[in-house]
């Protein structure tokens, strides 16, 4: 199979219609084989129903049904441990996205021989209180991942070889930095296209602005995950054990100034008296803490099975 097309949705019944009509319409003219993987995310309308009239009348038409809205990571997720095609296609199903561009990235994944291709939405119609944000966003991305070629790294249209989709494991709100993860997993060569942006046709955004807030701190995670999630006490147990080893030494310098004063029959007086000593027993504590949490990260990373599991309520 040339292609699987895999399409979160949530609450998106007014437009699946149309949409799926206008990928079959480029797929045919350009002779691919394909499927397309709606991946309902507990949509409250009947969206469901669409679905599963759709795919009565289609059979290359795939439905993954949550029984409740996890988010658009999971079901990217879900989609895409079910898609078959050679190079998958996500898209989002709002009709903001081109199915038009389907050739141009695909051919870009077979022939230029990208690992990931992702969309480039240059000319926006969103206001700017989505826009701007944006920006700030994609600037901090590119400079935190090392991707620098990359400008929008949030849009739904992008194109992967299989073995990239297979490969990557997408969860909780990690569906903003795929290019990164990618890269994380070793598929380096990245590209970009520039796609067209069309308005809203029908309901409105599901994402408000505490996404961006939200984006920041799965940005900071991840960071942290691929410098040292394998090994949280790389990190965590290095910092305990310098605080540590300060907090012992300047224990020791209180100790002998105390041993000091006493030889040299200066006045009697307590160490506790001295704010160093609870200074130094501060890091030390401090630094044994930051020394567990480092051996307990390494228990919980070693041991987690069950990140990505969904109650999904029906398929087609």
């Amino acid at each position: 199979m040339d292609i699987s097309v895999v399409i979160p949705l949530y609450n998106e019944e007014e437009s699946l219609p149309e949409l799926q009509a206008w990928i079959e319409k480029v797929m045919k003219e350009h002779g691919f084989s394909y499927e397309i993987i709606f991946v309902n995310d507990g949509s409250t309308d009947r969206s469901w129903s669409v679905i599963e009239e759709l795919g009565k009348k289609h059979n290359n038409i795939k439905g993954i049904k949550f029984r409740r809205n996890y988010g658009k990571s999971p079901a990217l997720f879900c989609g895409f441990e079910k898609a078959q095609g050679d190079v998958v296609i996500t898209m989002d199903a709002d009709l903001q996205d081109s199915p038009d561009e389907i050739p141009e990235l695909y051919r870009m994944i077979t022939e230029d021989g990208y690992d990931l291709v992702s969309g480039w939405k240059q000319k926006r119609y969103d206001p700017l209180s989505k826009t701007i944000p944006t920006k700030l966003f994609n600037a901090t991305a590119r400079k935190v991942s090392g991707i620098k070629n990359l400008h929008d790294f949030n849009c739904g249209l992008k194109a992967y070889r299989r073995e990239v989709i297979k490969n990557i494991e997408v969860y909780g709100e990690m569906h903003r930095y795929i290019p990164y993860l990618a890269k994380n997993a070793g598929f380096s060569k990245i590209g970009e296209k520039v796609v067209h942006h069309q308005a809203r046709k029908y309901g409105k955004t599901k994402f408000g602005i505490n996404r961006f807030v939200n984006g920041y701190l799965d940005l900071i995670s991840l960071w942290f995950l691929s410098k040292f999630g394998v090994k949280p006490m790389h990190i965590f147990g290095f910092l305990g054990s310098i605080m540590f080893f300060l907090g012992f030494i300047a224990l020791i310098a209180v100790g002998a100034m105390k041993l000091y004063n006493m030889h040299a029959g200066n006045s009697y007086s307590l160490v506790t008296d001295n704010p160093y000593f609870f200074l130094a027993l501060t890091t030390m504590i401090l630094g044994t803490q930051l020394f567990l949490a480092g051996f307990l990260g390494e228990l919980i990373a070693r041991n987690s099975m069950e990140r990505n599991k969904y109650q999904i309520e029906k398929e087609l």
